[in-house]
């Protein structure tokens, strides 16, 4: 030993390499581990489909479908962890995000039985799976979902007749919307449902039930019967104003926060089984520019400046410009706090922020004043279908990939809004529909008539 220079050890014993959670989801999603399996009660458990990879909070897997004991295919959701045990140590059980959970997946065996069980006590069938199976080689690079059959009759359809699908799904899906409309505004009034529809587009996919709460809680009517108290009785209702002590505040904060408070406490009695609990609020996944109190400044001001809305409203259609009069009326609203603050708590910004900035007006265009406008009868389609497209997002990512697959056109059929909109339409339609992992879906048969 003494002669030569390096000595090199081996492990007596070698353990397979446990996969991280990420991998292990991504190979679950390959298929790497099959789709057939037999639950730790003893039941045969079929994957039909494997469903839609949740990269945000929730089960791993959305829009699953299993078959037990070759049963009718349950559709749901599908989470996958390490040891079986963290059902319960991650608090699952108790999540109401895990209420559709149909199928958990684990690596490791506890010494002692765990029992799978949702928030309103149903049991969830349980999956062990072992990683030795795995081969060694691994992609990271796993799409969203699986393309579906119907990339096929639509790669074989020429642009045009691919986009002519897509705008007659996005006119349907406005048609649709602007019948709801005008259902609501039959009840409620057109002021309120405007109102309602607006603040649910500023709390945008995170925190769209916590601001519709706070627009029906605080009708647009009794805010405006004092429109100097409109802020801070939507801050208090929120929950934002919970704490009297203005020491928890940065200095340029504390005058504004004492402002609202002077507002907010002789309402505070008279609305208090109103505020929202804290834990509806979802900010985590929040971008700091998108804050929800920067965006319930954004609806005090809309609510102040109602009567301007409304005109602005009438002129978009009269000028026969809607989109490029309302982002001019949107893009004009500012706020001496809410310009250069992100939070309540936060430091100020050197640098001035739109208080509603370019995607939101375009999210508010699509999903609230066309739609509006439409069900009052506007011809505003050929304005509508010129929409450009702003940001996409994990749900439009997924329609993508199911339907267009690797097409190399798949941009070119989203740079509208009318055809992201059409896009999620034919989605919602016919993939969210169906629960034979494309077989029995007739989506691909329709388009290859098409062709």
């Amino acid at each position: 030993m003494r002669t030569v220079s390096r000595v090199r050890e081996r492990a007596l014993f070698v353990s397979p390499r446990t996969p991280s959670e990420l991998e292990l989801q991504a190979r679950w999603f390959a298929g790497e581990f099959g789709k057939h399996f037999v639950s730790t009660s003893g039941d045969t458990v079929d994957i039909v489909q494997f469903g839609v990879w949740n990269r945000e909070a929730g089960p791993d897997f959305r829009d699953a479908a299993i078959s037990l004991n070759g049963m009718k295919p349950i559709r749901g959701c599908i989470e996958i962890d390490l040891l079986d045990r963290n059902w319960e140590a991650h608090g699952h059980a108790t999540n109401p995000a895990f209420e559709e959970t149909v199928l958990h997946v684990f690596v490791e065996k506890s010494d002692r039985e765990f029992f799978v069980r949702t928030k309103s006590n149903r049991n969830v069938p349980q999956v062990w799976i072992d990683p030795k199976m795995l081969p060694d080689a691994f992609s990271s690079n796993v799409p969203l979902a699986r393309p579906g059959r119907c990339q096929a009759p639509l790669r074989d359809l020429p642009e045009e007749r691919v986009c002519s699908v897509l705008d007659a799904a996005a006119q349907f899906r406005l048609r649709q919307k602007a019948s709801r409309i005008r259902s609501k505004v039959e009840t409620h009034g057109r002021d309120e449902v405007l109102f309602q529809e607006v603040a649910a587009a500023l709390g945008y996919k995170e925190n769209k039930l916590s601001f519709t709460l706070i627009a029906q809680r605080l009708p647009l009517k009794f805010l405006r019967e004092t429109p100097q108290d409109i802020e801070a009785l939507l801050f208090g209702v929120a929950g934002f104003l919970q704490t009297a002590d203005l020491d928890v505040y940065k200095k340029s904060t504390r005058e504004y926060v004492r402002q609202l408070w002077d507002r907010w406490w002789p309402h505070r009695d008279e609305v208090e089984r109103l505020i929202l609990p804290a834990k509806i609020w979802h900010i985590s996944n929040t971008r700091p520019v998108n804050h929800p109190q920067r965006r319930l400044a954004a609806l005090a001001s809309l609510a102040r400046y109602w009567r301007g809305l409304l005109r602005m409203l009438e002129k978009a259609i009269a000028g026969g410009t809607p989109a490029t009069t309302a982002r001019e009326f949107f893009g004009k609203l500012e706020h001496p706090f809410w310009d250069f603050h992100y939070t309540l708590t936060a430091a100020a910004s050197p640098k001035k922020m739109a208080l509603i900035g370019a995607s939101r007006i375009a999210d508010i265009l699509a999903n609230v004043l066309f739609p509006f406008w439409l069900s009052e009868e506007a011809d505003i389609w050929l304005d509508y279908v010129r929409l450009p497209a702003q940001l996409s997002n994990r749900r439009l990512e997924t329609a993508a990939t199911r339907l267009f697959g690797n097409d190399s056109r798949q941009k070119q059929f989203l740079q509208t809004v009318a055809q992201q909109q059409g896009l999620l339409q034919i989605y919602e339609d016919f993939c969210m529909q169906d629960n034979s992992d494309c077989a029995q879906c007739p989506f691909p048969e329709q388009m290859a008539k098409w062709t």
